[in-house]
């Protein structure tokens, strides 16, 4: 019912949409600024939902703070216990305290009192060890707990500053959204407008977006195994290696892969990727480009710098949103585990990726 109704309400917009020429030339607003109206209510709805998720981001690290402010304070209170303990057995070691009992183990008159008091000797030297193990243990617990405070303390005070940031600009956009509805002829409609398209995002819009960027994480764990079965697909010089990836042999990759892609084509260019498609009343956008990443491995990280949804532009947190929850990259060391990349490029219709030897 759900889905149904946001199909209604998306075919509603695109009538209302048609209609706009015709307002237009009766002295209202056309429709390129109909269109960006549309973007910037767009934009407000999903930075409304990015400030939802850096709030609730918040609110899990503020309870992480506190549980392990509380650990902190468990950890201080143990590590005194064991530092006064730990002090005792260096200072019995400092003041001759143990030479004198390894004396006394030495100066036994018989076997059988040497190996009773040897046993004593381990005994005692090994809970002194135990002791002194457990000391540094604790320390160590104590100062890994008070870094991760103030990696915390640190992500909070950065969470807060973006939070600020992005409130302020869903005020300005409806600011800007407000003016341009008042001053636009017919407020009643572009409101229209606006109510559907929101309608159709939250309810089908978003959730078609993320079943292409799905899809396309998921042909990418296996576009390692694509480029090793491809004849000259890598090509090396001395002990430089490099993959060439065409972008037709990479739509014919990813079509055998999906049937979403029978639609859908990547484009090289000029240190520029484009990805597009159209599916029914979706049509999807996407514009990045390629960088080598080394953390938290060597990777060929996907970056996505512009994605437009049936014509409207979709924000910057929209675009971080989706890099986070699917990865668009691949991992050159499952195509030969002894290399790692160090330069990626795109060229007209050609991606190459340079690989070094990883020492």
């Amino acid at each position: 019912m759900k889905r149904q109704h946001g199909i209604s309400a998306f075919i509603l917009c695109i009538i209302l949409f048609l209609q706009l020429p015709l307002a237009y030339a009766y002295g209202e607003s056309s429709p390129e600024d109909t269109r960006e109206i549309l973007q910037k209510s767009l934009s407000i709805v999903e930075i409304d939902h990015e400030i939802e998720r850096i709030a609730e981001r918040q609110k899990q690290l503020a309870q992480q703070y506190e549980t392990l402010s509380v650990q902190l304070q468990e950890q201080e209170e143990q590590i005194h216990i064991q530092q006064d303990r730990a002090g005792a057995v260096v200072r019995s070691y400092y003041t001759g305290e143990r030479d004198s009992l390894l004396m006394t183990v030495l100066g036994a008159r018989s076997f059988k009192d040497l190996f009773v008091l040897y046993d004593y000797y381990q005994i005692i030297i090994g809970r002194d060890q135990a002791v002194l193990d457990k000391y540094q243990d604790r320390y160590r617990n104590l100062q890994q707990t008070s870094t991760q405070i103030r990696q915390t303390t640190a992500e909070l005070s950065e969470m807060k500053a973006n939070l600020q940031k992005q409130r302020e600009r869903v005020v300005a956009l409806q600011k800007e959204v407000d003016a341009q509805i008042a001053t636009s002829g017919d407020a009643a409609a572009i409101q229209k407008l606006m109510d559907e398209l929101t309608l159709y995002w939250e309810n089908i819009g978003i959730y078609e977006v993320k079943r292409y960027f799905k899809a396309l994480a998921s042909a990418m764990q296996n576009l390692p195994d694509f480029i090793q079965k491809q004849n000259g697909g890598i090509s090396t010089t001395g002990t430089t290696y490099t993959i060439r990836i065409g972008q037709d042999e990479l739509n014919a990759f990813l079509r055998s892969q999906n049937s979403i892609f029978e639609d859908f084509a990547f484009q090289f260019n000029q240190d520029k990727i484009i990805a597009s498609g159209q599916r029914d009343q979706l049509q999807l956008s996407i514009e990045g480009h390629y960088t080598v990443e080394n953390e938290p491995k060597n990777s060929i990280r996907f970056h996505v710098d512009k994605l437009v949804f049936n014509q409207l532009e979709l924000p910057d947190t929209t675009r971080r949103m989706l890099e986070r929850e699917f990865d668009l990259g691949f991992y050159p060391q499952k195509i030969l585990s002894f290399v790692k990349a160090t330069d990626v490029s795109t060229s007209e219709g050609v991606l190459e990726v340079k690989l070094a030897i990883s020492f």
